[in-house]
């Protein structure tokens, strides 16, 4: 089994590993298998083969597991999200709890206390709060389509890319991981476009006009549409956008982005209003936030409002307590737990997080929260602890990446009495937990399903410092 694009046959799928792929190890190796699910017996295709483990993905099913269900989705198997769809949602957070404390006994490799059980979202589908579409001129071909031999024209599409193929995007008809009227703008746009011949974007030669669509649906009902283009055409822009509020009036503020740079992000670039107040506001325990569109904010509302109560609770404040919340983002933790807090210290990287930050402070008429752009190394010196306090709790929310060396260092000499970290990779944050040991022992764990259908998880540990 040591060259590629071997077919292995015959292979019983024993359990699910780390990121959504099943194992199997009874050819003495381990296998990783895609697309699959734990009781179905598979021939599958390598496409890495080492020593003592090997990768693949399923192409020919000899029988299928009991625990499998049907896909909802017209387009699972070929778009690269939602992977999980032909799993019950019940064995999805079985599979994520086991993962979760594998992680954190095997790469952590510490003292741990008995795992709390994850906690799951009430609704599985169109529980997203933003998305965003791309507009390409070249639209993947589906294997049947291929398979016709057919002259087929490469046609635009709208839609997501294509897992590994950065220049084809998948042409998404429903998508059902929002609510509408997701797919009526999606499906709005793209129709008057080609009916124009409007251009869409050319991703490996970088032209075109129609680039990217961010769309945001929050609780309150309020909706926000951005669309990104490769350069300014005001004529084409003003119909489009006229037809478009036509068809949906209840869109609640409509932006532009003119983006000539060979890349999609917009954190750099200045979107334009063109109807409405250019945000939209989101709630969570009555707490409002304002969401521009380049606004980080968390994905699934809903369940976000479960993660920070969990986060709350693991904090276990008084009303007497200094709270610094690192990676505090646009400060949605921070004031979520102020209430219970003394005083809330906020500390983001990125300045224009920050700015978010101090309007949602006044915006919810917080006063004893701020909020500082700047790396927390460079900030919380001697001086800074002397003006603003020490903490008695840190609230620490990093990147998938972790936290850096320097910042664990900085927690531990900081020597709060408690530290609650939330993290979206329970591998990164059991390497962060190993080196938190030195001070702090974990007390509680417990897991949030943020991502139905996916293998991301969220995870809350509980650290208090050593007496």
């Amino acid at each position: 089994m040591r060259n590629k694009n071997v077919v292995v046959p015959g292979l019983l799928v024993e359990d699910y590993a780390a990121e959504g792929m099943a194992i199997n190890k009874s050819t003495g190796k381990v296998i990783f298998i895609a697309g699959a699910v734990p009781g179905d017996v598979v021939d599958v295709r390598l496409s890495k083969s080492k020593k003592d483990w090997a990768e693949g993905k399923a192409v020919h099913f000899h029988s299928y597991s009991d625990d499998r269900v049907d896909s909802f989705c017209q387009h699972f198997g070929v778009c690269g999200g939602c992977k999980w769809q032909m799993l019950p949602y019940e064995k999805q957070l079985q599979y994520k709890q086991q993962e979760t404390e594998q992680n954190l006994k095997r790469i952590g490799k510490i003292n741990l206390p008995p795992f709390q059980p994850i906690l799951g979202c009430e609704e599985t589908s169109h529980y997203r709060n933003k998305l965003e579409f791309t507009f390409s001129n070249k639209r993947y071909l589906l294997p049947e389509e291929i398979q016709r031999a057919e002259n087929i024209e490469q046609e635009n599409a709208l839609g997501f890319h294509v897992p590994r193929l950065f220049d084809k995007v998948i042409d998404i008809e429903t998508c059902h991981l929002m609510q509408e009227p997701v797919n009526k703008i999606k499906n709005t746009i793209r129709s008057f476009a080609k009916e124009n011949n409007y251009s869409f974007y050319d991703i490996r030669e970088h032209h075109g006009w129609l680039r990217t669509l961010i769309i945001r649906i929050v609780s309150t009902e309020e909706i926000m549409v951005n669309v990104c283009f490769g350069h300014e055409n005001k004529e084409q822009r003003e119909a489009l956008f006229t037809h478009l509020m036509k068809e949906v009036p209840q869109i609640t503020t409509l932006l532009y982005t003119i983006n000539p740079k060979k890349n999609d992000t917009i954190y750099d670039l200045e979107p334009v209003a063109w109807h409405g107040p250019g945000y939209i506001i989101e709630k969570l325990e009555g707490l409002s936030f304002k969401i521009g569109p380049k606004s980080f904010f968390q994905t699934n509302s809903k369940q976000a409002e479960k993660l920070y109560q969990v986060t709350r609770e693991f904090a276990e404040l008084t009303g007497n307590e200094i709270v610094y919340d690192l990676y505090c983002g646009t400060g949605s933790i921070g004031l979520f737990v102020s209430e219970k807090a003394k005083k809330i210290i906020g500390v983001e990287v990125v300045k224009e997080a920050i700015d978010d930050a101090k309007l949602n402070a006044q915006l919810n008429k917080i006063e004893h929260a701020s909020f500082f752009a700047g790396d927390v190394i460079d900030i919380c010196d001697d001086q800074f602890f002397k003006k603003h306090g020490q903490p008695d709790v840190i609230i620490t929310d990093p990147p998938r990446a972790g936290m850096h060396d320097k910042l664990v260092q900085k927690i531990l000499d900081m020597e709060a009495p408690t530290v609650v970290y939330v993290s979206c990779n329970p591998a990164t944050q059991a390497r962060d937990l190993q080196k938190l040991d030195a001070k702090y022992e974990v007390t509680k764990v417990r897991p949030v399903d943020m991502f139905p259908h996916t293998h991301h998880i969220e995870n809350v540990v509980q650290l208090k410092l050593r007496k």
